[in-house]
């Protein structure tokens, strides 16, 4: 099983953050399962790689070229993908994974989770996808969930699993794959 993993290409200004990121990529790979990420060797992309590779796991990165161009490619993976854009990087993360878990992040971050959440709720996936809620960073996007339910904006499979450590988070995301 492999999850793919959303997060920074800087490492923020909470080393929370950062340590939370190399908790995930440890315990992904502790557990028998393979990253799927943005290929960068920066930030807390190149934290979760280096930590799942560091725990003996596997890591899939996939890169846009213009990103390989500017030396932003991890070049100790298990595997790289170079790609042409980022709608077919998102589009290859998703073929290879069974799960999405977004850490804290930007705006890419957020694209990218988004899309995954209208594809699911379009019904072109069943994946789950979870937030690590580090020092309630996702606390408002949850809440805004929330009113966009109850204003009647959203439909079909809207959940998202939040959790605030990175075992309970995995542990849901265990139980909501899909049989």
């Amino acid at each position: 099983m492999n999850i793919a993993v959303f997060c920074g290409a800087n490492t923020g200004n909470d080393p929370a953050i950062l340590h939370a990121a190399q908790e995930m990529g440890r315990t992904i790979a502790q557990r028998g399962m393979g990253v799927v990420y943005g290929g960068g060797h920066v930030g807390l992309m190149g934290a979760v790689a280096d930590a799942a590779l560091q725990a003996g796991g596997t890591v899939i990165g996939v890169i846009p070229g213009f990103m390989v161009e500017k030396e932003l490619a991890h070049q100790g993976l298990t595997e790289l993908l170079i790609v042409r854009d980022m709608h077919e990087r998102k589009m290859r993360m998703h073929e290879l994974s069974q799960a999405v878990i977004a850490l804290p992040g930007g705006f890419g971050t957020m694209d990218e989770v988004f899309e995954l959440l209208t594809w699911r709720q379009l019904g072109l996936h069943a994946k789950p996808i979870g937030l690590l809620n580090v020092h309630g960073f996702y606390t408002p996007l949850l809440e805004q969930v929330v009113r966009m339910e109850q204003d009647g904006f959203l439909h079909g499979p809207t959940r998202i699993l939040a959790a605030t450590t990175v075992e309970a988070l995995l542990d849901s995301i265990k139980r909501d794959l899909p049989a």
